[in-house]
């Protein structure tokens, strides 16, 4: 469940974040290219973090560490921008743009990107000789039950705070999920 909710909250809130900034930015490419790429960078960064984690820790600090950035990215809750984030007519979209992205979504999408390694390796470890691809599997399901939902149930049923809402409390469901595991 907490890798499945994980990747269906990662990919839930590109989409929805996209909703929230692209009428401020306008609908050029560039603007898709820079969310496209913060969170590219922040997926990556998010493997390295749960390679790091896994690696070079002992799985009772792993546990410790990753609780702590768990709790710490509720802080960074709700994922609402601020209006104070609109663009200016001097303002360099693209540093707006990642700045945003990073104040708003940067912390809670980190540390869901670290959930499907992170588990994996914590379930090899709890059970040896077990394949841990069918946690790969749920964590497909999510992302593209997110991927589908997302045009053709969310946006068109609720309002833009709604969804917000409902994803921050999703990611506060997700952290207790997680921080199970994690202790």
């Amino acid at each position: 469940m907490t890798i499945f909710l994980s990747a269906f909250l990662l990919f839930q809130v590109q989409p929805l974040i996209g909703k929230v900034i692209l009428p401020w930015y306008g609908g050029t490419p560039a603007v898709w290219m820079t969310c496209l790429l913060f969170f590219q960078i922040l997926l990556l960064g998010g493997y390295l973090y749960a390679h790091l984690l896994a690696d070079k820790m002992t799985v009772r600090w792993q546990g410790r560490v990753h609780l702590a950035v768990l709790l710490g990215s509720l802080a960074l809750l709700p994922i609402v921008p601020d209006a104070s984030w609109k663009p200016g007519p001097n303002d360099a979209p693209l540093l707006s743009i990642l700045g945003l992205l990073l104040v708003t979504v940067g912390g809670p999408f980190l540390v869901l990107s670290t959930t499907g390694p992170l588990l994996q390796a914590w379930f090899v470890r709890r059970h040896p000789g077990r394949s841990p691809y069918r946690l790969y599997a749920l964590s497909n399901a999510g992302s593209l039950l997110a991927l589908l939902s997302y045009p053709f149930v969310f946006e068109p049923a609720l309002r833009l705070p709604v969804q917000l809402s409902l994803w921050s409390w999703g990611h506060v469901a997700f952290v207790v999920l997680c921080g199970s595991w994690a202790l």
